[in-house]
């Protein structure tokens, strides 16, 4: 009876080495999938990413074509004399983009910033771009003022810069237009 509970004892044991065995390999393989699927999904990241990239690149393609497209930006080069609250931007005495204007922003556009204030399509033709100011102007008053600009549009895209800036010989802000060259 002795032996056989040896014998009993020595298969138990075997067994269990056995199914120990393929638990320890189990336990392993687990590991090492999921640093397969980390890689696989960073690659999906990947390339989700640069498809999202191709797409917003087609879009902009599609809605604004290269032939009827315009793009207006702002800049300020201001001093003491004007501080931009609101910005109004007509085309063709439609109103296409409007914007106030937060402390933070403020300081962005005075130390170099520009801002893209519209972007949009226009046929061929001549247009006037309207620009309506409204800020603190010398001694703290309120100030308001617009600034147009004829233009003719062709085939080309055209880029607009609202340029704004201090003129210190009149004591009063100035406003302007700059056509980019592509």
């Amino acid at each position: 009876m002795f032996e056989a509970s040896d014998g009993a004892a020595e298969t138990n044991s075997a067994s269990e080495a056995a199914q120990s065995e393929p638990v320890q390999a189990a336990e392993a393989e687990p590991t090492a999938v999921p640093d397969n699927l980390s890689a696989e999904v960073e690659d999906l990241k990947r390339a989700t990413l640069q498809l999202n990239r191709d797409l917003l690149i087609l879009e902009e393609e599609l809605l604004f074509p290269a032939n009827t497209q315009i793009a207006v930006f702002l800049s300020l080069d201001l001093g003491e004399y004007f501080r931009l609250d609101a910005v109004k931007l007509k085309i063709d005495d439609t109103l296409v983009a409007s914007h106030l204007y937060t402390e933070r922003q403020n300081s962005a556009l005075e130390r170099g910033g520009i801002q893209r204030l519209y972007v949009g399509n226009l046929k061929n033709g001549e247009h006037e771009l309207t620009a309506i100011f409204t800020g603190m102007g010398p001694d703290q008053r309120e100030y308001k003022r617009g600034a147009t600009l004829t233009l003719v549009k062709d085939d080309d895209p055209k880029m607009i810069e609202i340029r704004v800036y201090d003129s210190s010989a009149n004591m009063q802000p100035e406003f302007d237009f700059k056509e980019w060259e592509l």
